[in-house]
């Protein structure tokens, strides 16, 4: 919208030039030149019209993938477990992350100043460091319910209750809150209008604090954590991986006494030898027979499980470092080198919604990679596709 102040000033010049003429080199025309100015403003270019459109399809997508997420476990009683009530929930904090943080996002994003004032902007940047951080964190606490359930098989699955998955929830939000909570103390009210909304830098231990808690130590637990595991599976694999293939032959062996009476044994022996008593003959027929080891099919899928599992372990690492690691970078450079260092408001946006994007990722990795997930999604998908 044209700033109506500037239109009531111009008029105000305009009225006065044709009550009186004393000053004939001014004509208005600087007015008109400001007014086309503010109207060249309030038409969006191109490239932010795209810009626009690219960030909105990213929020629904990510809106859209972790709902269904959550309605699949809700609705799938095959679901109801732990750990899939740890992926539910970290589904429902990218879901707090496309519903709280995206839309204002985009609109900070594509205009480039703050226009909904100081209440709104701490109410943002809280709801902002609070989900993020918790979407981080439900990654640590995923990959230590698998590795717990990894090595520790026996134990755990006694403790890998419904109230455990609810309290480590908990723990992920208490900690969360608690990163996200002490700019709020010392942001001091003002009373002007402010045009940027972004976290004091000033307060570097804070910043120290915040990085560290919030990404540095959750991503070397990461690491560590999806170290073992993939050793563990490793290990598994190469235990279970089968020396012969195929189906195994067993000699089973028709014993006939009498010509009324008969009776089968095996043996895995080449050549048996079967004695006979002399008062009465027997007569020996042998038969190979092909038994399938179900032994030995049970292995290879699960020796195929679990190279599955650790290729998927492996994506949900390398797709959190991408995301995460250049903002966190800069987060935590920029408050310490301060004027030393400088970068491109456009850079740091790009690496801002990069971190933004796993809350997308997330979801498409962990549906796509379960089976049991897969085929409850299309059910679902199949059951608003043809409602009856």
């Amino acid at each position: 919208m044209i700033k109506m102040e500037q239109v009531i000033e111009c008029q105000e010049v305009i009225d006065h030039l044709n009550v009186s003429q004393t000053n004939n080199s001014f004509d208005g025309r600087s007015c008109v030149t400001s007014l086309d100015g503010y109207e060249q403003e309030d038409v969006l270019p191109f490239s932010q019209i795209v810009l626009t459109v690219i960030l909105a399809l990213i929020t629904l997508a990510t809106l859209l993938s972790n709902a269904f997420v959550i309605t699949t476990v809700y609705q799938t009683r095959k679901l109801h477990t732990p750990a899939n009530y740890l992926i539910a929930s970290l589904a429902f904090t990218d879901l707090l992350v496309s519903i709280l943080v995206l839309p204002i996002a985009i609109v900070y994003t594509v205009t480039g100043k703050w226009t909904l004032g100081q209440i709104i902007c701490d109410m943002w940047l809280s709801s902002d460091i609070t989900c993020c951080t918790a979407s981080i964190l439900h990654l640590c606490v995923i990959a230590l319910d698998r590795y717990w359930a990894i090595t520790d098989a026996v134990e755990y699955t006694k403790k890998r209750t419904p109230k455990r998955a609810v309290v480590m929830i908990a723990l992920v939000w208490v900690f969360s809150i608690s990163i996200s909570m002490p700019p709020l103390f010392w942001r001091q009210s003002k009373s002007e209008e402010i045009a940027v909304c972004s976290v004091n830098t000033d307060h570097v231990l804070y910043t120290v604090y915040s990085t560290v808690g919030a990404f540095y130590i959750p991503t070397l637990l990461l690491i560590a954590l999806y170290g073992r595991i993939y050793v563990e599976a490793r290990s598994r694999i190469l235990k279970q991986s089968p020396k012969t293939t195929g189906k195994r032959l067993t000699k089973a062996h028709l014993i006939t006494d009498s010509p009324g009476s008969s009776s089968v044994s095996s043996t895995n022996s080449r050549t048996p030898e079967m004695p006979s008593d002399a008062g009465s003959p027997v007569y020996l027929n042998q038969v190979k027979i092909k038994v399938s080891d179900a032994l030995l099919e049970k292995k290879k899928i699960m020796a195929a499980r679990e190279r599955k599992a650790t290729k998927t372990l492996g994506v949900i690492l390398g797709a959190y470092i991408v995301c995460w690691l250049p903002f966190f970078i800069i987060s935590l450079v920029m408050p310490i080198c301060k004027d030393a260092c400088w970068f491109h408001p456009a850079i740091f946006d790009f690496f801002n919604w990069l971190g933004y994007l796993n809350s997308l990722i997330n979801p498409i990795i962990y549906t796509m990679s379960n089976e049991d997930f897969k085929q409850a999604f299309h059910k679902l998908i199949n059951r608003f596709k043809c409602p009856s």
